[in-house]
């Protein structure tokens, strides 16, 4: 079994969360699991953080386009990862 992840590290969150937000959002059919990570809460916020997707689907044109869109955003490096099990 074969999975795709795509970790994603975002810094200056502040400037870069919507955009990576509408991103994600329009690709969510492709997203199954999607978990946001980053230090701090309330006035202590950080600055930057990390997503971590499992992507569906067997098209990894799509998944490395998403990847390439998220890449285009300053501040924001994605990977996406192959698995097999």
């Amino acid at each position: 079994m074969k999975r795709e992840v795509l970790l994603i590290l975002v810094s200056h969150r502040q400037e870069t969360a919507e955009k990576v937000q509408k991103i994600l959002t329009g690709w969510g059919c492709y997203i199954k699991t999607r978990l946001g990570i980053h230090d701090g809460v309330l006035e202590n916020c950080s600055d930057s953080g990390l997503i971590f997707l499992e992507l569906i689907g067997d098209d990894l044109a799509k998944h490395e386009e998403i990847a390439r869109k998220l890449n285009l955003l300053n501040g924001v490096d994605a990977k996406l990862i192959s698995l097999e099990v």
